[in-house]
């Protein structure tokens, strides 16, 4: 039981959707605005890792600043 609650928590390591769906924005139109797969967004959104230039790419679309990221990805 304690080995799946440390791996749900691993894997909500963001704000992804939250904020996403804060601004009323759907995968689809992130993924758009990104250029990223809808599956890589979903796949973040799950918290599974991803490059720093992935990051950039939704701060832009999100219309946030690079220095905020942290309100977004918590690593």
């Amino acid at each position: 039981m304690q080995l799946i609650q440390n791996i749900k928590k691993m894997y909500s390591a963001n704000n992804l959707k939250k904020i996403r769906e804060s601004k009323l924005i759907s995968k689809a139109e992130l993924s758009r605005k990104t250029g990223l797969s809808f599956q890589t967004i979903d796949r973040i959104e799950k918290g599974y890792p991803c490059r720093l230039d992935t990051k950039r790419k939704i701060l832009i679309a999100l219309g946030l600043k690079f220095s905020n990221r942290k309100k977004v990805f918590k690593d």
